[in-house]
């Protein structure tokens, strides 16, 4: 894959679900953002609700991968050493955090410690473009997530560990912007309910994405919500990434005219093939 283009606007990475959802309930710069004020028929849920999903996880029932894992298991004694930032909670630090603030709680400051965390196996990247087509289905939303969500549940049961971050990038114009969020770290046990929300609903992109983006200072915000939150491509590259995150897998972002997300089975099985292709699971 090619570098990206140019990159106008460009938020500073989340490095945690917990950092992301907090960003997404910062106050708004502008007073009208999408994120909050759309109707929740087109957002997929209300703002509390998507709020809630956010925060206890999206039950739904995933259906159970049939592949086969079995050979990865000899892989998985190797421990893997990882950097990441850790969110630590203090009286004083760089950021505040709104919801431990709003409930009183004096140590609501938050600084980013970059810890070594060490996992077993091997650690697979993936970035996830949130971005998608306005006339794209809910239903290809909801396929592709539960596919992916699927497959990452078995490659964990095979001794392996996934990172998984989510992008938003698209363009403004000519000018293009970006932003990244950790949606799963490969030191932590796999959050499905988590997963499912980031991955496969469309409130992940229409309330809180775009509520991160209505919180950037005023005239970046402006500029979004003025201009429909950006237009495609919504490609993400790896460069998006943090500097030290490596090898990632980045999805190709929904379109209408993506068939392979009509329906769960063509979701599974097209994800299943760039499994195989990453040697994560046996191609039959």
């Amino acid at each position: 894959m090619s570098g990206p283009p140019p990159t106008a606007h460009r938020l500073p990475p989340l490095w945690s679900w917990r950092e992301f959802v907090d960003r997404a309930r910062a106050p708004d710069s502008i007073p009208d953002g999408d994120g909050r004020h759309k109707s929740a028929a087109w957002a997929g849920a209300g703002w509390e609700e998507a709020l809630q999903l956010a925060t206890d996880g999206w039950a739904q029932v995933v259906p159970e991968a049939d592949v086969s894992v079995a050979a990865l298991r000899d892989l998985a004694r190797d421990e893997v050493l990882t950097t990441a930032l850790v969110p630590a909670w203090d009286v004083t630090g760089s950021e505040v955090d709104i919801g431990a603030y709003l409930a009183g709680e004096p140590e609501c400051m938050v600084d980013a410690v970059p810890q070594r965390l060490s996992s077993r196996g091997r650690v697979v990247t993936f970035l996830v473009p949130a971005g998608y087509i306005h006339t794209t289905p809910h239903a290809s939303v909801v396929n592709r997530g539960m596919a992916l969500t699927a497959l990452c549940s078995a490659i964990i049961a095979a001794g392996h560990s996934v990172e998984i971050w989510s992008g938003f990038c698209a363009h403004l114009g000519k000018k293009r912007c970006a932003a990244v969020a950790k949606v799963i770290s490969a030191a932590e046990p796999l959050d499905v309910g988590r997963l499912l929300f980031a991955m496969a609903h469309p409130a992940m992109l229409r309330r809180l994405w775009f509520a991160v983006w209505d919180s950037a200072p005023t005239p970046l915000a402006r500029m979004m919500k003025d201009r429909d939150y950006a237009h495609e491509p919504y490609t993400c590259y790896p460069e998006d990434l943090p500097d030290g995150v490596g090898d990632p897998y980045v999805l190709p972002f929904l379109s209408p005219a993506d068939a392979q997300w009509a329906t769960f089975d063509s979701a599974m099985a097209w994800c299943q093939g760039v499994f195989a292709e990453l040697g994560l699971i046996r191609d039959r």
